[in-house]
């Protein structure tokens, strides 16, 4: 008895260090920000006095921000599309036991291996339109050369956002239906944030690969056999059984990917930076621009939080949903 009651004490004073830390380097400086968004903190001075949520009623009023938004909407979901469809595709084929299997899984893999730092300054170069007087390079250079040249493009520079006009068939067919907040002129997507998702899709559709490799590696061959056997098509055994089987680790990787486009911000840094009309502009880097440049520190806390609840939105229904799936197992 005595030992076990000495094992359990060494083992707490183990782990009291690391949680000790957590909670004073995690969950402390969480509440920390917390309280200094609620403050008149707007100054390398620090000022405490309470406010409650007006730095969160005037973020929300800010035309910056709202853009944010937008852009950071427009860009989780195109980029969630983006890395699951390319992603499956891969992993169908390298399924199919092909020659040189690994040579190819870790070519789209690569891409990992790198930082969002090294794939901003990269997909720079390629999206670089170019110039009048020095003529087109990168992806735009290539178009010309192989004759595609009306495909030319002002990538990252170009300020256009695309959205439903209010006016069109479209949006009135949306206004009639109660959804005539989509054809608003704040939803919408920017020509600059498909640069970003181009990039960002480059980097981590090989890790949504790998996901559905995994899962399609662990679905048994007799199911699909047995199902061939009653008749079904390679499309039917794909939309009734493989696809269903793999909706946990579509689930993950949406969590996954949709965690890393809500926070984004280094792809942005090295990439583009706030662009033209804050085309390219995301929370993250607002915040960053607004505490560190502007010393604006109550309203770069408000957006910290934000972020935050924005992650938490995603992932807390998730980790419960896994915490009941396990425990029912």
């Amino acid at each position: 008895m005595k030992r076990i009651t000495w094992e359990r004490v060494v083992a707490i004073l183990l782990l009291l260090p690391s949680v000790l830390a957590i909670a004073l380097f995690v969950y402390g400086f969480i509440a920390f920000t917390a309280y200094a968004s609620m403050t008149k903190w707007d100054s390398l001075v620090p000022d405490f006095s309470f406010v409650g949520f007006e730095n969160y009623v005037k973020l929300f009023a800010n035309t910056r921000f709202q853009i944010d938004i937008r852009n950071t909407v427009g860009f989780t979901v195109l980029f969630l599309i983006g890395c699951l469809t390319l992603g499956f595709l891969l992993a169908v084929l390298i399924d199919q036991r092909i020659r040189g299997e690994a040579i190819f899984r870790s070519i789209f893999l690569f891409p990992m291996a790198i930082s969002f730092i090294v794939t901003g300054v990269v997909w720079r170069w390629l999206l670089n339109p170019g110039s009048i007087e020095l003529g087109s390079t990168g992806i735009n250079l290539l178009f010309e050369k192989v004759g595609l040249g009306f495909l030319r493009w002002g990538w990252f520079t170009d300020p256009t956002v695309w959205h439903i006009p209010p006016d069109s068939a479209v949006g009135q067919g949306l206004q009639q239906i109660g959804l005539g907040f989509l054809a608003s002129p704040m939803v919408g997507i920017s020509a600059g944030v498909v640069s970003l998702v181009l990039a960002a899709t480059w980097q981590m559709s090989g890790y949504t690969m790998a996901m559905y490799l995994a899962g399609l590696r662990g679905i048994p061959e007799e199911l699909r056999e047995a199902a061939r056997v009653d008749g079904a098509s390679e499309w039917q055994v794909l939309w009734y059984i493989i696809l269903p089987l793999l909706r946990p680790i579509t689930l993950s990787a949406v969590i996954i990917l949709g965690h890393i486009s809500l926070k984004i911000y280094d792809l942005v840094v090295a990439m583009t930076g706030p662009g033209i009309g804050f085309s390219t502009d995301v929370p993250a880097f607002f915040m960053w621009d607004t505490t560190f440049r502007g010393n604006h520190f109550a309203r770069g806390s408000s957006i910290a939080i934000v972020l935050l609840l924005m992650v938490a939105v995603l992932i807390v229904p998730y980790l419960i949903w896994t915490t009941r799936t396990e425990a029912e197992l």
